[in-house]
């Protein structure tokens, strides 16, 4: 259920260029059970910016009430949200969307999580629940850049990883469908997260032989499926909302 909160910032740093990772806490976290929701954060109190900004979940601590958000800081709202310290406050609007199904998966089954830039934050706690199932979990990240990768550290804790650069300047040349084939990577199940390209690619070389969702990043205004700003359309021509219906769908359900 979404609920409104002001949200304390309890720590927030720099983890790649141009990437923040903050951690907030407050009650509205006992809400979050699902892997690949997000929240709408209001980066001030006053009417600018305007528009509350779409950010994913990176991790769940629910011991602890505070969740994990990882960012790029690109444009005035987050610019704004990146220069704020430990103890100041954020209004958040969550938990939203649909987050990722992992009920059908069994014990014994490989899934690979692939991520690409800020795409992949959600799968980290989806990594996290993964390995707490059982099962064997493999993570191939994306980058442009070797200044541009972060929590490689963070995964190994729960997967195999595998890191790819555009530029080869860390790991494999290439992307990151490019490197699962270059590895011969096996698996029963597959989860992504990243740019519309990197979508496409999973879409066409797994979406006939393999089980998985995708979940989308588009522009979106109000985030709960109010304004229809962020539709894609289905492959029964149905449309959805990437904000309601989504961000997660299952891998073949939305024509890319």
């Amino acid at each position: 259920m979404r609920k409104v909160q002001n949200m304390t910032i309890v720590s927030q740093r720099s983890i790649a260029k141009n990437i923040y990772e903050i951690v907030l806490s407050g009650d509205l976290v006992q809400g979050m059970f699902q892997a690949g929701q997000f929240v709408n954060i209001k980066i001030n109190e006053v009417a600018y910016p305007l528009l509350r900004r779409p950010i994913s979940i990176c991790e769940i601590n629910q011991t602890l009430n505070q969740f994990t958000m990882i960012y790029r800081a690109e444009g005035e709202g987050t610019k704004l949200l990146s220069q704020k310290k430990s103890g100041e406050q954020v209004n958040i609007l969550g938990p939203l969307g649909t987050g990722f199904d992992i009920d059908e998966i069994q014990q014994d089954e490989t899934v690979i999580l692939v991520g690409g830039g800020i795409g992949v934050p959600p799968m980290y706690e989806m990594a996290k629940r993964l390995h707490a199932k059982g099962n064997k979990v493999i993570a191939v990240l994306g980058f442009a850049s070797s200044c541009d990768v972060f929590y490689e550290e963070e995964f190994k804790v729960y997967a195999e990883v595998h890191i790819a650069t555009m530029d080869g300047s860390q790991g494999f040349k290439g992307n990151v469908v490019q490197l699962i084939n270059e590895k011969n990577l096996t698996f029963d199940w597959i989860y992504g997260c990243g740019p519309k390209v990197m979508l496409e690619a999973i879409e066409r070389q797994f979406g006939q032989t393999k089980k998985g969702y995708l979940s989308f990043e588009e522009r979106m205004a109000c985030g709960i499926g109010a304004c229809y700003a962020c539709v894609c359309q289905r492959n029964d021509g149905k449309m959805a909302r990437v904000c309601k219906e989504g961000p997660v769908f299952k891998l073949g359900e939305v024509l890319l």
